[in-house]
């Protein structure tokens, strides 16, 4: 049996998510003053655009009417995406995340800015950018080697489509 109000939440609103095809990747209560936020971020291997947001937080916000989930006091319902730098958590947030530049803190200790080429069930191949006109470098990663990634911005990445072209 569940025991916190997160963890209530998911099971009661993972299956309408995943019925979306889309993943549920967190779940937060704030509260705001004397207002509660529901915060519910969802993602998939497309990405979600706004009509997905829309009709997945319109099933969320009425199985939530249906039940006593968030309790009798007044709350407000945010459904949205991890957002441009998100971390990197899970298997699946790493492969979304193939062809992105990524800072990794290690394990060992210091960090890695590499761009993820490919990933596996061990771990990443990456591109170590060049420094100073030098040649990238290949490097391999294994999970177990990761502390922490999470996904750069970059405002001059050219998209594959145009490399192509």
């Amino acid at each position: 049996m569940s025991t916190t109000q997160s963890e209530r939440l998911r099971e009661l609103l993972e299956p309408l998510v995943n019925s979306q095809g889309l993943d549920l990747e967190e779940i937060a209560v704030d509260s705001v003053g004397r207002k509660r936020v529901l915060r519910v971020v969802v993602d998939s291997d497309t990405g979600a655009d706004l009509d997905r947001i829309a009709d997945v937080s319109r099933e969320l916000s009425s199985k939530l009417d249906e039940t006593d989930a968030m309790g009798q006091g007044e709350y407000t319902l945010e459904v949205g995406t991890p957002g441009a730098e998100r971390p990197l958590t899970e298997h699946r947030h790493y492969v979304r995340a193939v062809d992105r530049l990524v800072k990794f803190q290690l394990a060992e200790g210091g960090e890695l800015v590499a761009r993820i080429l490919g990933v596996d069930d061990e771990g990443l191949d990456l591109e170590v950018p060049g420094v100073k006109g030098r040649k990238a470098t290949s490097r391999r990663l294994g999970f177990p080697e990761i502390e922490k990634a999470r996904v750069q911005v970059e405002f001059n990445r050219k998209d594959k489509k145009e490399e192509e072209a």
